[in-house]
């Protein structure tokens, strides 16, 4: 039986960031798949016994369950002994991307997405305002990257395996990484760890499933 059991789904970059994690770091692991589409997550039994948030993943390790993918994240590369930091100025610069990833990068990109490849809106005033600052953010990452091999320290860590969660599916998102030449090279070293595998091929429901 695998040690660490995560609840996902294909489409989900959160989880992604988390399942990367466990697969690159050679975790026994299991992906659960959850249905988010058909409302799962709204369920009030998944609310009561997973997580009151209604949101993915969760991490379930023993007795113990996690939510939020930089929460997850941390408690991994203490478990596992990966991606994580040498000494206290290290650990606060980690935590510093994972806190901008999630109110900067990730809640503009994921949004932005969403919209347009999920639900499918057409082109708005939301989706101009969510391009304009996931433009924003990408401009910040390309500026750090541009001479830093790896977000801290210059090795990868958990602060690359979160902002990195989204930034595989340029197509979906809808805006042209070409501009952001740092960004993309980082990108293919994330690729070139031993064990990446691409969020499609690495947790179940994709295609994306007919809405019951």
């Amino acid at each position: 039986m695998a040690e660490y059991k995560l609840q996902c789904f294909a489409q989900s970059g959160n989880a992604y960031k988390v399942a990367l994690m466990l697969e690159l770091s050679k975790a026994s692991w299991t992906p659960e798949w959850v249905d988010f589409f058909n409302g799962a997550t709204r369920d009030p039994e998944f609310r009561s016994e997973q997580n009151e948030m209604g949101e993915i993943p969760v991490l379930v390790h023993g007795e113990t369950r996690l939510t939020q993918s930089a929460v997850i994240l941390e408690y991994l590369s203490q478990q596992l002994g990966t991606f994580g930091w040498e000494n206290e100025e290290e650990r606060r610069e980690i935590l510093r991307w994972l806190f901008w990833d999630n109110h900067k990068l990730t809640g503009y990109v994921a949004t932005l997405r969403f919209l347009r490849a999920m639900v499918k809106t057409g082109e708005t005033d939301v989706t101009r305002f969510f391009e304009g600052r996931a433009i924003a953010a990408l401009k910040v990452l390309d500026k750090r990257l541009a001479d830093h091999t790896f977000l801290v320290a210059n090795r990868p860590t958990i602060a690359d395996l979160s902002v990195c969660g989204y930034l595989f599916w340029p197509e979906e998102i809808g805006v042209d990484f070409g501009p952001f030449s740092n960004v993309n090279a980082w990108l293919e070293r994330i690729k070139a760890l031993p064990g990446w595998v691409a969020p499609y091929d690495l947790m179940p429901g994709h295609p994306m499933p007919t809405p019951a």
